[in-house]
């Protein structure tokens, strides 16, 4: 799953992206609102127009889904035979045999495995660069996160990462030694990293609030749709070259035949001060549902006319040229609520993330057909989506995101007591199944939690952190799983049962506005402490 970063305000600590509270701008007599208002009332939350946006730009999370997952098949360990008698196929290792006394079935190009001798002495070699993309993605989450916040925007900084990734993902296919190979593979993780982040945002951002979190949670089925889909490219192209060239040119045909139909996100024009910018897809958006948008209807921050907008400008600038509301990473640390959340949510990803991506690894050690288990894997995470947008107006996040992880860390730690022999060996892979569904769950709903916990201005920078987090714990979820027997399962639950405690200090957003700046969060938390 992807884990698939940012920039964005603080918005209040009970800022929803599913169901709107109070407004939380103000109206003046010349009819300025914000853009949630303006949705609920002329526009529509979730019609012809944002379903339409919604499904073009979510297509870019099963890029993500290629380009990540494509590892478990370039980087399998082929099936061996014997050329003589001097070796055993009845032996389940090749590393005590003599050169020559066997032989990789398909030849030594099925896998990077096969063909430079990552076993016996070299096996570390294979974690080592799978590592690397995953400290690609941390890295590129950031940096795509502040760029996508910044000049380069929504929608540019997602053509931009799916460039770099059709680039490097071919030219991963030519590499020549296993460090090139290692290089590219951190390359193409380095764009994979905003691809998620970018993708989600620009998504998610011109829906209302009563649509946005349930139609937020939909878009990691478009994740675990890129590995079932990518699962039968696999088996088609079995050579690990041909595979990566494969898994790249989805990303050159989403260049040239979606990317020119989705639109920039009107909040993004928003505070970068492009107001005339802002409208024109307000009234898309109108026309689009079949609604018409008053001609004296415009847009304002959350903040415009706000007596603290004096004490907000020493955290957010304002370019005197273009109006533009700007802030960064140094904004959200700045001030303490801001920085609180922040901290949290990079703790619960991370965590989240270890025991996501190590369940999820354990599928390669099932003695069964490699295809379908990584199929099965896929669609086995949909129910867990599914249930969770359920659930998510009802119980709303807090709750449920602490319910997902201490029902996955449960399981994991019930699955550490199981013994690994006989049917004990078909509870413990049934905890296992039941610790990746309640954790998959988690994943999905902590990008809608965390992107409600910050305002539109360092929304994707926030995102960006949080991303990096979850890349951090892929990084070290290889290293989990190696220790083997009952420890990983322990791991696993602890991180689980610790990371459902720290969301209980998080707020809740259920029923709140989704605000745009830090200081339009400020005043609307400073009212909900009133009243």
């Amino acid at each position: 799953m992807p884990v698939s970063s940012s920039d964005s305000g603080n918005s209040d600590l009970t800022t929803s992206l599913l169901v709107p509270g109070k407004a939380h701008t103000k109206k003046d007599d010349n009819n300025k609102m914000g853009i949630d208002e303006m949705l609920q009332r002329y526009c529509g939350e979730f019609g012809s127009w944002q379903l339409k946006h919604f499904i073009l730009t979510s297509l870019a999370w099963a890029l993500e889904a290629f380009h990540t997952m494509v590892m478990i098949f370039a980087d399998r360990e082929p099936e061996w035979k014997c050329t003589n008698n001097n070796c055993s196929s009845m032996d389940k290792s090749v590393c005590g045999f003599e050169s020559g006394s066997w032989e990789w079935i398909g030849g030594s190009g099925v896998s990077t495995i096969s063909e430079w001798g990552l076993i016996c002495g070299d096996k570390y070699k294979v974690g080592l660069v799978q590592s690397a993309f995953f400290a690609g993605c941390m890295v590129g989450a950031g940096v795509f996160g502040h760029l996508s916040d910044s000049f380069l925007g929504r929608k540019g900084s997602l053509t931009v990462v799916c460039v770099i990734n059709a680039i490097f993902g071919c030219l991963t296919a030519l590499s020549p030694n296993y460090w090139i190979y290692t290089l590219l593979r951190f390359l193409t993780g380095f764009s994979t990293g905003g691809v998620g982040l970018c993708a989600f945002v620009l998504s998610t951002e011109p829906i209302g609030p009563n649509w946005r979190g349930y139609v937020g949670m939909s878009t990691f089925y478009f994740f675990s749709g890129g590995i079932a889909i990518l699962s039968g490219i696999a088996y088609i192209f079995q050579s690990w070259r041909a595979l990566y060239i494969a898994s790249s040119v989805p990303s050159i045909l989403y260049l040239l035949f979606v990317i020119p139909f989705v639109s920039e996100s009107p909040r993004w024009y928003l505070v970068r001060g492009k107001i005339d910018s802002a409208m024109k897809i307000m009234k898309d958006i109108a026309k689009g549902n079949g609604k018409h948008l008053p001609d004296d209807a415009s847009l304002q921050l959350d903040d415009d006319n706000s007596e603290n907008s004096s004490s907000s400008s020493e955290v957010e600038s304002c370019n005197e040229e273009s109006n533009a509301v700007s802030g960064s990473l140094v904004d959200v640390v700045k001030l303490p609520i801001t920085r609180v959340r922040l901290i949290l949510t990079v703790a619960i990803n991370f965590m989240c993330s270890v025991v996501y991506y190590g369940l999820s690894l354990n599928v390669v050690n099932l003695d069964t057909n490699l295809y379908v288990n990584v199929l099965l894997n896929a669609v086995a995470e949909m129910p867990a989506f599914t249930l969770t947008a359920i659930l998510l107006d009802k119980y709303g996040r807090k709750p449920l995101a602490m319910g997902t992880m201490w029902f996955s860390g449960a399981f994991c730690l019930a699955g550490s007591l199981m013994r690994s022999h006989g049917h004990w060996k078909v509870v413990r892979m049934v905890c296992g199944i039941l610790g990746i569904f309640g954790m998959a769950g988690t994943y999905n709903l902590l990008f809608i939690y965390t992107a409600e916990l910050f305002p539109t201005v360092v929304r994707n920078a926030a995102l960006g952190c949080a991303t990096q987090a979850s890349q951090m714990g892929a990084i070290l979820a290889p290293l989990v799983v190696v220790m083997g027997g009952g420890l990983p399962f322990a791991v696993f639950g602890i991180c689980g049962i610790f990371g459902g405690l720290l969301v209980f200090y998080l707020p809740e957003t259920l029923n709140q506005p989704l605000y745009d700046t830090i200081g339009g969060m400020q005043d609307g938390e400073k009212a909900r402490l009133v009243v």
